[in-house]
């Protein structure tokens, strides 16, 4: 069914893509490293989807990028295989080593960094009797690899709320999943302190990327100026749930899509600005393919 075409309601409609909204620099760099690799005309398997968005995903394997699983990794023999931005146990190295894997590693320097200081806290505690402690989502791919910095033994809250499952009599070192949000570490830091033991100690790293966590007060200010939002994300990015939700929180005309096919025209009518952002898995492509759709359905193209 066509909408009615109403020129003069055409050109007074603001519709904006969110500047913020993105790959971040370690999707980004992952992404450009498989197609600097793909150009050369070599065969190349990237352990798990490059980034949380099936259409960039289909893009790549356009382009000849096959993503392969944990289990298809240890029968691979002397291929190519991308490490994603999410980064990767130890494990996984040592099995690309005996396999005879040429490794490009794309891991976000942000969590390389981080890997690092958890293996470090890991090792000097010879003893292991401090609580290694990562708020993060269980079985998330960069979590696993922070896990795998202490042979397994971190434990993972998944909320604030889990915090008090913790064992305050002894010592406890937190961190955070890159993505994770900024309010939820603050509140878990100050749960500890409020209960750890007089003859325990408690001590907490911000492992949060700013680039991330500066994207939640920006998201919120771009949903509020708009009457209609339209969040891009892959429904495997738990970072795009977060940044929804927070669109959602101010703006209740908010709506979560995949693809530009998925937008309503009912979303549109009666309203003056649309509002398009995404997640630091979304593909600026994919925005702006939204934008031609709404176009269309304004225009009465459909």
């Amino acid at each position: 069914m066509k909408n009615s075409y109403n020129p003069l309601v055409f050109l007074q409609m603001i519709i904006e893509i969110d500047s913020g909204s993105g790959f971040c620099f370690g999707v980004t760099r992952a992404i450009c490293k498989a197609e600097e690799t793909l150009q050369t005309g070599d065969t190349l398997y990237c352990l798990g989807d490059i980034v949380h968005n099936g259409k960039e995903c289909d893009r790549l394997q356009r382009l000849g990028l096959i993503t392969i699983d944990h289990q298809a990794f240890c029968e691979l023999k002397e291929a190519k295989v991308l490490l994603r931005a999410h980064g990767e146990p130890p494990s996984t190295y040592k099995q690309a080593e005996k396999n005879q894997l040429e490794i490009i590693d794309a891991t976000c320097p942000v969590v390389l960094h981080l890997q690092e200081r958890i293996k470090k806290e890991y090792d000097a505690d010879r003893a292991h009797n401090k609580q290694i402690v990562i708020f993060g989502k269980n079985g998330h791919a960069e979590v696993l690899g922070l896990v795998g910095q202490t042979n397994g033994s971190a434990i993972v809250i998944e909320s604030p709320e889990e915090v008090k499952n913790l064992d305050f009599s002894h010592d406890i070192c937190l961190y955070s999943q890159t993505t994770k949000s900024l309010d939820g570490f603050r509140k878990i830091v100050e749960y500890i302190k409020e209960h750890i033991s007089e003859n325990a100690s408690f001590t907490y790293y911000d492992t949060i990327c700013r680039q991330v966590a500066n994207r939640m007060p920006h998201i919120r200010e771009f949903a509020a100026k708009h009457d209609v939002v339209l969040f891009v994300c892959g429904k495997k990015s738990s970072n795009g749930r977060v940044l929804y939700n927070e669109c959602r929180n101010v703006n209740e005309h908010s709506y979560m899509i995949d693809a530009a096919s998925e937008i309503e025209s009912g979303w549109l009518q009666n309203c003056n600005s649309i509002g398009i952002c995404g997640a630091t898995s979304t593909p600026k492509w994919l925005m702006e393919e939204c934008k031609i759709r709404i176009q269309e359905l304004l225009g009465g193209n459909e």
